[in-house]
């Protein structure tokens, strides 16, 4: 059988540890089993158990305060992950191997992890040797994306991560429950972009006819290709965070491998036929 994984990614203050509390509460609800595994070695806090802590393997601290590396905080972050991923039997050893597991993975916020360090990439490629089917999901401030060049260069992370990756990835603005009505309005428009329509409003902010070309052959190749778009996730709206779901199971085939039971046979002659009994709408998991 095979396992499912939520890759959670996004820069630091996105929401990721309240997007895995909020999903894992949701899943409750659905009488669905999740676990979370923190990866991030600076975290402090959690308001949900984990299965898995990277801090029992390695900590920023440690290593900042260790004489002999002397890195800061992002280079020790960095060294930490480099580490994770020399012992990825630590994980193994975490993870074990239940069926229909379905686990969130709360990623660190470093940029550099997603763009042109290997570690999230052998991570996504270990988990896959392990049955695992893998998506992403790259969450951004919506309280950060209220102008577009400011929304231009989340996209650009986002599709940096699906690049290096390589996996299904599901975009998300976080934080809905925080705007005002009016941003909620105005953020609107950035859900689903007219990146032409977006640069035309704002070619006259851009001196530089070079980055004016730049800025442009940027918008075109997002927009020709449709290659982000963002989902809202208000974790108060039980429906938009049901929303989101159901689409990082269809991009993972979650419950594809579930059998549906036959329908009972029924006597023809019967003329009060109980059609909840007759037909059985529940999966054998």
């Amino acid at each position: 059988m095979p396992r499912f994984a939520q890759l959670v990614m996004g820069p630091a203050g996105s929401g990721k540890s309240t997007y895995c509390s909020t999903m894992v509460q949701h899943l409750g609800t659905l009488n669905r089993s999740a676990q979370v595994v923190n990866l991030d070695p600076a975290a402090e806090h959690f308001d949900y158990p984990v299965m898995a802590d990277i801090r029992e393997l390695i900590q920023v601290d440690d290593v900042m305060e260790d004489p002999s590396l002397r890195f800061g905080p992002n280079g020790g972050l960095v060294f930490c992950m480099e580490y994770f991923a020399n012992n990825f039997d630590w994980l193994d050893e975490s993870l074990g191997h239940v069926e229909d597991d379905y686990i969130l993975f709360d990623c660190p916020g470093q940029i550099e992890l997603y763009t042109h360090l290997p570690v999230m990439k052998q991570l996504v490629e270990q988990l896959q040797q392990r049955e695992f089917r893998v998506c992403g999901v790259f969450l951004v401030d919506s309280q950060f994306m209220v102008e577009s060049f400011k929304f231009i260069s989340g996209v650009m992370a986002a599709l940096s991560a699906m690049v290096l990756l390589e996996i299904p990835q599901i975009n998300i603005m976080t934080k809905m429950d925080l705007l005002s009505p009016k941003a909620k309005k105005e953020i609107e428009k950035y859900l689903d972009p007219d990146m032409y329509a977006m640069m035309e409003d704002n070619s006259d902010n851009i001196r530089s006819k070079k980055f004016q070309s730049l800025t442009k052959a940027i918008c075109g190749l997002i927009d020709d290709y449709s290659m982000v778009r963002f989902m809202p996730f208000d974790r108060t709206d039980e429906e938009g965070v049901n929303m989101v779901l159901q689409n990082i199971d269809f991009s993972i085939q979650y419950g594809e491998d579930l059998e549906f039971k036959e329908p009972k046979e029924v006597d023809d002659d019967s003329g009060d036929l109980n059609y909840d009994e007759a037909f059985q709408d529940k999966v054998d998991s």
